[in-house]
C-alpha cells in the first residue's frame, strides 16, 4: 500500500509539472526547438514580401520567424490572446481597442507600421462624381472599419454623420444622405468580391492589394493619409500585455522598421502603404 501510494504520488508530480510546462514553457512568447527559437506572427492574407529581411535577419540569429496566415480579421486576435500564436500585425489601432474593449483580450501596440489608405472603388464608374441616387456601396461590417469607411464617405463629401460618433459611426448615424445611397455591410475581406454587384465598395488597403488593386493609381477615392500623427488608423504589431518587455519580440518589431523594409513597401505599394517609424 505504502508503494503504491508513493507511485501516485511521484505520478502526479510529473503530472503537475508537465502542466505547469506547457504553460510556461512551450509557449506563449517563444518556442524553443533544438536551441532555436520560433516566434509566430500573425497576418491577414498573402502579401508579406516587406516580412522577408526581418526573417533573414533574425535566422541569423538562431530565431525562426514564421508567418502564420489568417482568412480574416476576426481571428489573429484571438489566437494571439490564446497564446496560439507570438505577435500579429494586421490591424490598425482604432481595430484593436474596439476588439479589446470587445473582447477583453490583454493585448498591447509593441511598434508602428504604416497606415494604408481605405479607398472606394468601382467596375462601374470612373470618379465620385458619377454616383446617382439609390447607388448601392459595399462597406465593411465591422465597427471600426466601418466607420472608417463612412467617415471617408464623408470626407469625399457624400454623407454627413453625427460628429458625436467619433471614429466609428454607424449606418444609423448618417445625418444627411442626398443621394439616398445604400449602404451593404458585408466582412471587410469580401468587399472586392461584391463589385459586380454595387455600384462602388470601400475595400481595405491590403484586401485592395492582394486582389491586385494598386490603391494609388485603381481608386476612384482614396482616404487623405497625409498625416500620421496621433491617427487611429495607423497599422500595429501586437503582442500580449505579459510579453510587452520580451526581447526577442521587441527585435522583430526593430528589424521590421527599418530602410529595407520601407524600401520594400515603396516599391512593392507603389506608395498605397505609407510608412509611419
Amino acid at each position: 500500500m505504502k508503494r503504491a501510494i508513493s507511485i501516485f504520488l511521484v505520478l502526479l508530480t510529473v503530472l503537475c509539472l508537465a502542466a505547469c510546462g506547457g504553460k510556461d514553457g512551450q509557449n506563449e512568447t517563444e518556442r524553443q526547438s533544438g536551441g532555436e527559437t520560433t516566434v509566430k506572427l500573425g497576418v491577414v492574407g498573402q502579401a508579406n514580401e516587406a516580412w522577408q529581411p526581418v526573417i533573414t535577419r533574425l535566422a541569423d540569429e538562431g530565431i525562426t520567424l514564421e508567418i502564420v496566415s489568417f482568412s480574416d480579421y476576426t481571428q489573429p486576435n484571438q489566437a494571439l490572446n490564446d497564446g496560439d500564436i507570438d505577435l500579429n500585425s494586421f490591424q490598425h489601432k482604432a481595430y484593436l481597442q474596439n476588439d479589446i474593449d470587445k473582447n477583453g483580450y490583454k493585448l498591447v501596440v509593441m511598434g508602428e507600421t504604416i497606415i494604408a489608405p481605405l479607398g472606394l472603388y468601382s467596375d462601374k464608374i470612373k470618379n465620385i462624381s458619377e454616383l446617382k441616387e439609390g447607388d448601392k456601396i459595399a462597406i465593411p461590417s465591422d465597427t471600426t472599419n466601418g466607420g472608417r469607411a463612412l467617415k471617408v464617405l464623408e470626407g469625399a463629401g457624400l454623407i454627413t454623420v453625427d460628429p458625436e460618433a467619433g471614429y466609428t459611426p454607424f449606418v444609423s448615424d448618417i445625418t444627411d444622405n442626398p443621394l439616398k445611397l445604400e449602404f451593404v455591410e458585408v466582412e471587410a475581406s469580401l468587399t472586392p468580391s461584391l463589385l459586380p454587384d454595387v455600384t462602388a465598395a470601400m475595400i481595405n488597403g491590403g484586401h485592395a492589394v492582394d486582389n491586385g488593386f494598386i490603391p494609388s493609381q485603381d481608386a476612384i477615392y482614396l482616404e487623405d493619409a497625409s498625416s500620421a500623427e496621433d491617427n487611429p488608423y495607423v497599422n500595429v504589431i501586437v503582442g500580449r500585455e505579459e510579453d510587452k518587455d520580451n526581447e526577442t519580440l521587441k527585435k522583430v518589431v526593430e528589424y521590421y522598421q527599418c530602410d529595407e523594409v520601407a524600401e520594400i513597401i515603396k516599391e512593392q505599394y507603389k506608395g498605397s502603404y505609407i510608412t509611419v517609424w
